[in-house]
């Protein structure tokens, strides 16, 4: 029989997979990235064969062949119904002995705090919220776009910037400097030639993502329309914050409310400001918090609070993926 550990953590977006290989003492024992996790695009099995690319070279690494228990925290897992798919087909894997599989945002949550409480927004290429307590009790979302009442996230932002850029252009909208800068991204001179590229997919679909930073630079500069929409996203990100405070009954009392994903990480000042000044109104007692850290630490913390790890095995691990790194830092 092969060496055991006692947690192996998995932390799974859409663009990159990180696996930590953890003992019951918090050491990381190894450690390994691999691609994204995208099961409504290739299906469920051939997604998880990327995780288990990841995780033979984390276990490899760490001389050992299972783990006591797979704490993993993957994207697309946005209803309970799909963590249980996802944790059967891990399960089947036989990594570990027991499985608990969550939605990837509870890695951020838990990544930046110290006990499982709070509230936790990720604004990445989409947006999310979840919020916990140490007695078990949870707050989410569906998360799954329109139909869920999302908006926001990097691709929220570029297709209603794209929505304003185009009527700027034909008349039906009020001007806006998008109409330039969004087409001047990819060396282009008109809305129409984007709007023609992309549906034609010249350009590749995928690459709309790059006119999120388009569109914080023009608000930067002061255009009112770029301004209004990353206004508006501050306003969701507190909004989505609030409610989930209120459900956990953490609004009256201090409470962190961590920060993750690459636009709410990117720092630009007037998400920052907005989002600071809209929780101080509205939660006063909310405390905001970008997280830098890598999330796989949250599913490591996770797996060792299951496990009922010593509080130095909580220190340890987190010592280890806070070297070097900012960790958790007030907005």
């Amino acid at each position: 029989m092969g060496l055991t550990a006692s947690v192996l953590a998995i932390d799974a977006g859409n663009s990159k997979t990180d696996v930590a290989v953890v003992a019951a003492d918090g050491e990381v024992l190894g450690t390994a990235r691999g691609g994204g996790f995208r099961p409504p695009a290739v299906g469920v099995e051939t997604a998880v064969n990327v995780l288990a690319d990841a995780v033979s070279r984390a276990f490899a690494q760490a001389g050992v062949t299972s783990a006591g228990h797979v704490s993993a925290c993957l994207a697309n897992a946005d209803l309970p119904v799909e963590e249980e798919r996802l944790a059967a087909a891990l399960d089947a894997r036989a990594w570990g002995t027991t499985v608990e599989v969550r939605n990837d945002t509870f890695a951020i949550l838990r990544a930046g705090v110290a006990e499982p409480r709070g509230v936790a927004v990720v604004c990445g290429a989409g947006i999310n919220c979840v919020g916990m307590r140490p007695d078990g009790r949870t707050a989410r979302f569906p998360a799954i776009g329109r139909i869920s009442g999302d908006w926001g996230g990097g691709w929220g932002l570029a297709e209603e910037a794209l929505w304003w850029a185009a009527r700027a252009e034909d008349g039906r909208g009020g001007p806006t400097a998008l109409a330039r800068t969004l087409p001047g991204h990819f060396g282009l001179g008109s809305m129409y030639a984007l709007i023609e590229a992309l549906h034609l997919e010249h350009i590749a679909h995928g690459r709309r993502h790059e006119l999120t930073p388009v569109v914080f630079a023009t608000a930067r500069d002061g255009d009112p329309v770029a301004r209004a929409l990353v206004d508006r996203l501050a306003e969701e990100v507190v909004t989505m914050a609030t409610v989930a405070l209120t459900r956990l009954d953490l609004l009256d009392e201090e409470a962190p409310v961590l920060l993750g994903g690459s636009v709410l990480t990117a720092r630009h000042p007037q998400l920052d400001d907005r989002v600071r000044e809209l929780l101080a109104a509205r939660a006063p007692k909310a405390v905001p918090q970008v997280v830098t850290v890598r999330p796989v630490l949250g599913a490591a913390l996770l797996g060792l609070d299951r496990a009922g790890a010593s509080r130095e095995a909580h220190v340890r691990v987190r010592g280890y993926y806070e070297a070097g790194a900012q960790g958790a830092q007030v907005a």
